[in-house]
C-alpha cells in the first residue's frame, strides 16, 4: 500500500464489446452460394447438350443440302441437253465439294401428252457418310 493509506487505483473492469445479432446479415451463406451453383451448373449442362445437338444438326443439313445441289445439277444438265436422255434406268457416281455421290436416274414415257418422266435418286457414298437417298422428279419433252 501506498504511504497515505489510500488503496490503489484499478482500471474498471470492461466486459468484450460484441456486434448486435442481426437478423438479416449483409452477403450470402455457403448453402446459399452452393445452390446458386448447382443450378448455374444444371443450366450450362443443359446449353451444352442443346449445343452439340445443334452441331449434329447442322452436318446433317450441310449432307442434305448437297445431295440436292448435285441432282438440281444433273437435272439442269438433262434439261439443257438437247437430245433427250435414253428410256431406261442408268447410275454413276460423281464427285462435289470433295464428297462422293451415287446417283440413278430412271426415264420412262409418260401416257400424258407423250413427255418423259425422269426421277433422280442421289446419296452419299464418302466412306463414313452414308446418308438417306434424294429423289428429284421432273418432266422432259421427248426428242422432236
Amino acid at each position: 500500500m501506498p504511504a497515505d493509506n489510500r488503496p490503489p487505483i484499478r482500471a474498471p473492469i470492461r466486459a468484450p464489446i460484441r456486434a448486435p445479432i442481426r437478423a438479416h446479415a449483409n452477403g450470402f451463406t455457403l448453402l446459399e452460394l452452393l445452390v446458386a451453383l448447382a443450378v448455374f451448373a444444371i443450366a450450362a449442362l443443359a446449353l451444352l447438350q442443346m449445343e452439340g445437338a445443334s452441331i449434329a444438326r447442322t452436318a446433317d443439313l450441310d449432307q442434305r443440302l448437297l445431295r440436292e445441289i448435285v441432282a438440281q445439277n444433273m437435272a439442269a444438265e438433262i434439261l439443257s441437253d438437247p437430245a433427250p436422255p435414253p428410256v431406261g434406268s442408268a447410275s454413276g457416281t460423281i464427285e462435289n465439294a470433295g464428297r462422293r455421290f451415287q446417283w440413278t436416274r430412271t426415264v420412262a414415257r409418260r401416257a400424258d401428252f407423250g413427255v418423259l418422266g425422269i426421277t433422280l435418286s442421289v446419296r452419299e457414298t464418302t466412306p463414313g457418310a452414308q446418308s438417306q437417298a434424294f429423289s428429284l422428279d421432273f418432266t422432259r419433252l421427248p426428242a422432236a
